[in-house]
């Protein structure tokens, strides 16, 4: 990706790094903190649905088992407890669960938040698809609280998140990032829960979370992370490994 791709994406996610090299350093720091390699860990992710986030999946995370897919649209964990519960026996014995969480956006090359050119089209498309039509319903006053149709079910729970916080979004300079701070804040507060409500068979529990970031056509991806700790479910202690890892991205 040219210098002037990666400025653009900084200018919104000043921490912004490609996945793959979030991954690379996800995984050796989990061998070199807990001796972990990736095929003993059993990841899941609870990321949108949208088919560009398997086009541009980094390559490097499929080297742990799975994934396990908890997420619907923008990366809301849909599949609950039950989800949860199974993802946490499919470890292998001795191993560790990986959950990354977060929603997505697309940032163009051109510099349009919300939008990219996706692999054989020519024109731009929204990107989240769920989270802009959701905003747009919100900026005309068109959800109606506690609003949610057996029919579209997923894309409701979007648009009561974004109305409890209407005058948030409303008052940002650009309201799409704020409304995926919004879903970032709900999706990591539900994985949260769902993990604390969950009977791991395992030592440790590794959370991973951010904003995933999506780019024109076969650009790859990106992650500005948000927060990088495992938990030792013995002891019950969580240990942040956020700031260790964007020391070694600063060095990089």
């Amino acid at each position: 990706m040219g210098s002037a791709y990666e400025t653009t994406i900084k200018g919104y996610y000043p921490n912004a790094t490609t996945t793959n090299q979030a991954v690379d350093l996800f995984l050796t720091m989990l061998e070199r903190k807990l001796g972990l390699r990736p095929e003993q860990i059993m990841a899941a992710d609870s990321i949108c649905s949208d088919d560009l986030n398997s086009i541009q999946y980094p390559k490097r995370a499929l080297e742990m088992l799975g994934p396990f897919r908890m997420g619907g649209l923008n990366g809301f964990p849909f599949t609950g407890l039950t989800g949860m519960g199974a993802f946490a026996h499919h470890v292998p014995d001795g191993g560790a669960v990986f959950v990354f969480h977060g929603p997505h956006v697309g940032i163009s090359k051109s510099g349009e938040f919300g939008e990219i050119v996706r692999p054989g089209q020519e024109g731009r498309s929204a990107c989240c698809g769920a989270a802009k039509a959701a905003l747009g319903k919100l900026l005309r006053g068109e959800i109606k609280p506690g609003e949610v149709s057996e029919l579209d079910y997923q894309q409701n729970q979007i648009e009561q998140l974004f109305v409890q916080a209407e005058a948030r979004i409303r008052a940002a300079k650009e309201p799409l990032q704020e409304a995926t701070e919004v879903m970032y804040e709900a999706i990591a507060g539900r994985v949260s829960l769902l993990a604390d409500r969950t009977n791991y068979p395992t030592r440790w529990v590794i959370l991973v979370g951010g904003i995933l970031i999506n780019t024109d056509r076969c650009e790859g991806s990106w992650v500005s992370v948000r927060r990088f700790s495992f938990c030792d479910a013995e002891t019950d202690e969580e240990t942040d490994l956020l700031p260790a890892m964007e020391a070694e991205l600063a060095g990089l």
